[in-house]
């Protein structure tokens, strides 16, 4: 199984009055990252509503905090596919330091694509499933 890692920023204004990455941040990091290996499979850049690919909604997310990030760094986001279904589809997802591979945070998210008229869930098309293929714990039936 491959993942996909991108490089991130933390800044002053991440940072809590402990000068620690604000735990609501962490979703953010996440959220870029899933942006980013979107854009990288060629499945649109973001809110591009003419790719059905792209309307999706938000079922879970999931957070475990395990190390606290301090200061104005650089860390690794690392996500892949751990699950995907007839219409959801489930992201996991690490936080790493930038030297070593020791998760800062770890996590979960499952998004379901919809239709852009009527917001009920819809099947993925096979063009994502391929796309998404190779980045599966477990490689999904088409």
């Amino acid at each position: 199984m491959r993942f996909f890692e991108n490089t991130v920023g933390v800044y002053f204004d991440d940072l809590d009055p402990f000068q620690i990455l604000h735990n609501s941040r962490y979703l953010l990091l996440f959220e870029r990252t899933i942006g980013a290996f979107w854009m990288e499979l060629g499945l649109g850049g973001f809110a591009d509503l003419h790719r059905p690919e792209q309307i999706h909604v938000v079922a879970r997310n999931e957070i475990d905090y395990v190390s606290p990030v301090r200061g104005v760094c650089k860390v690794r986001v690392r996500v892949w596919v751990s699950r995907i279904g007839r219409t959801s589809l489930t992201f996991g997802m690490r936080l790493l330091a930038m030297d070593e591979d020791i998760d800062r945070a770890r996590g979960k998210r499952t998004i379901v694509h919809v239709d852009s008229g009527t917001l009920k869930p819809a099947p993925w098309s096979a063009s994502v499933i391929k796309a998404i293929a190779p980045y599966c714990e477990t490689p999904p039936t088409l």
